[in-house]
């Protein structure tokens, strides 16, 4: 009989529990203050423009350095932009104006064919990186590639430098230099961080069409000429 009461009243024990009025009793639905924190972090709606300029500015500085010393690294991988590959095409085509090609209308690079060639180019080994099964996505292959022509525009500079001293046997043996050592730098920088995302065994036939690449980059360079 007593067992019998026992099972009808479950809960018949739980009248001597006494609860503390320190104990919150009802739930909370409100967003953890931590959460709130992370958001506001990545939220740039009320960013000032002149900090999103000097942060973005400084995210292309700090892909530049990857360049200069290229290592194994997601970092242009992770946090793409084509902001940096669009300032070094333009300025390399910019530097490829005024020669004496353009002025004696022999084919000369014009603004337009640096531009085509550059992005086509690009795009072409994108492509052929994805068909060979590679991993990163189209806008990152092109951020890559982009940010390796930076040693290519420097060698640019330096020969229009030498340039101005004349264009002798001396001059082109500089220039020649220069831009052979530009060109394996721009390979090998695009290839060390292209190499982890394609199969082990196509990575040669991704590597041949970045070298031609960079090649022909690296042929208009050496044969410019300044004109008189």
């Amino acid at each position: 009989m007593a067992a019998a009461e026992e099972a009808s009243k479950p809960f018949a024990g739980l009248s001597d529990v006494s609860i503390s009025e320190d104990i919150p009793v009802e739930g909370d639905i409100s967003v953890p203050v931590g959460s709130s924190r992370r958001d506001d972090e990545f939220s740039t709606l009320d960013e000032p423009v002149k900090e999103t300029i000097l942060r973005d500015l400084r995210a292309v500085g700090n892909k530049f350095v990857h360049v200069l010393y290229p290592k194994r690294s997601s970092a242009l991988l992770r946090d793409w932009d084509l902001w940096g590959p669009l300032l070094l095409c333009v300025t390399l085509a910019l530097l490829l104006q005024g020669g004496a090609a353009d002025s004696d209308d022999q084919g000369g690079p014009q603004f337009a064919e640096v531009f085509v060639i550059v992005w086509f180019g690009s795009i072409i080994i994108t492509l052929n990186s994805k068909l060979l099964g590679g991993t990163i996505s189209f806008f990152q292959s092109l951020c890559v590639l982009g940010y390796c022509i930076m040693p290519l525009t420097v060698a640019m500079v330096v020969c229009r430098i030498v340039l101005m001293g004349g264009s002798g046997a001396v001059s082109f043996a500089v220039r020649l230099a220069v831009v052979t050592v530009s060109f394996g730098w721009s390979t090998f920088a695009s290839t060390a961080f292209l190499a982890d995302s394609q199969p082990p065994n196509r990575k040669a036939l991704v590597v041949y069409p970045v070298f031609l690449f960079y090649f022909v980059i690296g042929w208009m360079i050496l044969t410019f000429s300044p004109s008189q």
